[in-house]
């Protein structure tokens, strides 16, 4: 297992697939992950909050898995509202990086394949996310067909 790098995200987990919100602060990343928690409780799928605004990312044989600091375990800002308590658990794999989107330029689809690194031999594949969709669960799900499995 590699040294927990501490980062600034959001870390959930719907069905059996890890998803770790990463972008800059005021992004909306506990938002969107919020969302599609509550997206996924609304189709029957099981959901957790792993962590919100800091998650320790490690390697192990070849997975990356996001662990709760325990002070914040369970808890979750969602901007203007306050900190809420959220079903968690303390750790689990990661599977996608879910990054911001651009609407517009020549960034407006992203690349296919394309991976984001945390640390040295930490790096996910990416999924680019507008803010404000209104669905964003069933636009990663479109995306990444395994998300919920």
């Amino acid at each position: 297992m590699s040294e927990a790098a501490n980062i600034h995200a959001t870390a959930i987990v719907v069905g059996r697939t890890g998803l770790l919100f990463s972008g800059p602060s005021g992004w909306g990343k506990s938002m969107l992950a919020f969302t599609c928690m509550t997206e996924a409780r609304r189709l029957g799928l099981f959901t957790a909050l792993v962590a919100d605004d800091q998650v320790l990312l490690s390697e192990e044989t070849g997975t990356v898995i996001a662990t709760c600091p325990p002070s914040i375990a369970g808890l979750i800002e969602l901007r203007g509202t306050g900190i809420v308590r959220q079903d968690h658990i303390p750790q689990a794999a990661m599977h996608y990086a879910v990054l911001p989107a651009s609407a517009s330029g020549e960034n407006r689809v992203p690349p296919d394949g394309e991976f984001v690194s945390f640390a040295t031999g930490i790096s996910l594949p990416a999924l680019r996310l507008l803010t404000g969709v209104p669905s964003p669960l069933a636009v990663l799900m479109a995306k990444a067909p395994d998300i919920g499995d």
